[in-house]
């Protein structure tokens, strides 16, 4: 039977399995791979060839195969913490630190020999190099198995859902369920670390950018402080789980939570408003920075509101101004222009003229010419007035490079994005990356006609110029706002489902629209009448008061 493997024409018996395919092609870093391309569909290794098809690695230094290398460490995690504490629930909770956050359950804080003897039994899991099998499952059996586990968390979802087969993993006769495909064996996963931090602890392995290099436990105590704050609000709302959530929405209660969630965020960008004040006149440089689709645009407004509020006469300045010449853009390892890099910014000429505003004197604001790629003149001026901020929004705003001859002292960096930690189970988190995503697949389609394969197309290299340019800087922000909303994902579902469902087979993004679908197949839909139109959620889905239609 003739495949085309990575570009390349071969010949297979057919049955074989893929694992063994690659093997005898002799594919480059093999053990970097974590599961294939099937025509646009994502297949385990162990799975077996039946018909002619075009086969594409996936590497764990891909977004998609790190994750499948993660959810299955996660599944080694969760039958180690089954087997040494059976009487413990395994929540794995937030991205922090280098790694994911995790906590037992109806358990004491762990102790360092116990986080040892943890270690030791996941090594033990992977180095027996354990089948990871995947089982298709009647609802029935799926609940008995998880009851019988520990992990009755999982079973009100599934009463609730109606659907003919699960899919469930297995190691070693322990079963659990994750929305991602696995690797094939638990000899994979040799790159991973503990990390002690009270009362929890953090799962350390490799970034997706960096092959298998298992990065070093990074305190991160203001992005830490952000989610236990959205974790408190989950205790007082009662929703800590996408089941408490629907159950909500069922009651008809969610407008509660709506204006709540709202209210919160008011409160939070009026205290920022007053720290900027109470910092007048040194706070002379507010610096706005965050992800992709974190609702900068939105929270700079409302702020902006604030600030005049508080007696403030703010002025906004755009850093897409200060772009150099098209022709002068920096490449990146492909070869194409990177608009995203520090250097695409004209760094001198900006900080002059920030210097100059906060020494009184007057500038010509540049304009760049997107359609020649070129800057040119505005004939606009700005002179500052001692009661007047300057809001900069940008994804470079807490490197102080973008601003590097500016006196600490005379700048306040924000750092927003959407933190989410509403999660589909104990074991099963929703990435704060999917939750931007599904906001930027609904803002592209609104506001650019773009589909949600163009904007899966774009996400791979927006998602590469966040871990370079923005994330490593998130600490050195002097605040930070969670931008994210305990409810957006089913007000998103309305919009986004419909996108994603015309993602068909034939399309390379088919997968990530399938499992995308997953996780909203799991939220009751809130419709978006209730949403105020000052909400940061209207950046994404319209009729926002921000935004010019």
């Amino acid at each position: 039977m003739k495949l085309n493997l990575d570009g390349n024409q071969i010949e297979v018996v057919q049955n074989k399995k893929i694992k063994d395919i690659l093997n005898e092609n002799q594919i480059s870093k093999l053990d970097e791979v974590m599961a294939v391309f099937i025509d646009n569909k994502v297949c385990n290794l162990n799975e077996k060839i039946t018909k002619k098809a075009k086969l594409k690695p996936i590497r764990i230094n891909s977004e998609l195969g790190n994750r499948i290398y993660r959810s299955s460490l996660y599944l080694v995690l969760a039958k180690a913490v089954y087997e040494l504490f059976p009487e413990v629930i395994l929540k794995i909770e937030i991205s922090i630190s280098n790694g994911v956050y995790c906590e037992l359950e109806n358990k004491d804080s762990l102790t360092k020999s116990e986080i040892f003897k943890l270690k030791d039994r996941m090594k033990e899991i992977i180095n027996s190099d354990y089948k990871i099998k995947k089982h298709k499952l009647k609802k029935e059996e799926v609940l008995k198995i998880i009851q019988d586990e520990n992990c009755s968390f999982r079973s009100e979802l599934i009463k609730k859902q109606d659907q003919a087969h699960y899919t469930l993993y297995e190691i070693d006769g322990y079963y659990d369920y994750f929305y991602y495909n696995m690797v094939p064996s638990t000899s994979y996963l040799k790159e991973f670390d503990l990390h002690l931090r009270i009362p929890g602890f953090v799962l350390l392995f490799p970034k997706f950018f960096s092959d298998k290099e298992v990065p070093k436990f990074k305190e991160q105590p203001k992005l830490a402080n952000i989610f236990l704050e959205y974790e408190r609000l989950g205790n007082i709302l009662g929703i800590n789980n996408v089941v408490e959530l629907n159950q909500i929405v069922e009651k008809n209660n969610h407008n509660e939570i709506i204006r709540i969630a709202e209210a919160l965020h008011e409160k939070k960008i009026a205290k920022i408003a007053d720290k900027i004040k109470s910092g007048m006149p040194r706070n002379k440089i507010i610096l706005i920075a965050g992800p992709s689709s974190s609702g900068k645009t939105t929270f700079t407004h409302r702020l902006s509101t604030q600030l005049k509020i508080n007696g403030l006469r703010p002025v906004q300045i755009s850093v897409d101004n200060y772009f150099v010449n098209r022709e002068n853009t920096p490449l990146d390892q492909n070869g194409e222009k990177d608009f995203e890099a520090l250097e695409a910014i004209k760094l001198d000429l900006f900080n002059d003229h920030l210097l100059q505003l906060i020494q009184g004197e007057e500038i010509e604001l540049p304009k760049f010419n997107f359609e020649k790629g070129v800057r040119e003149r505005s004939n606009k001026f700005l002179q500052l007035k001692e009661d007047q901020p300057i809001l900069i929004e940008g994804i470079h705003g807490l490197n102080d490079r973008l601003t590097e001859v500016i006196p600490q002292d005379l700048k306040f960096k924000i750092y927003i994005s959407a933190l989410t930690q509403l999660n589909i189970d104990c074991h099963n988190r929703i990435p704060t990356t999917d939750t931007r995503l599904l906001r930027r697949i609904v803002r592209d389609n609104q506001y650019r006609g773009l589909s949600a394969s163009d904007t899966l197309n774009l996400w791979r290299s927006v998602r590469r110029g966040e871990e370079k340019n923005i994330f490593p800087y998130q600490e050195n922000a002097d605040i930070m706002f969670n931008s994210a909303l305990i409810y957006e994902l089913s007000v998103l579902k309305n919009y986004v489902e419909p996108l994603l469902k015309q993602i068909d087979k034939t399309n390379r993004n088919y997968y990530q629209a399938q499992r995308l679908l997953e996780i909203l197949s799991n939220f009751k839909a809130i419709p978006d009448s209730e949403v105020p139109f000052t909400s940061i959620l209207r950046e994404f889905t319209g009729m926002s008061v921000f935004r010019k239609e």
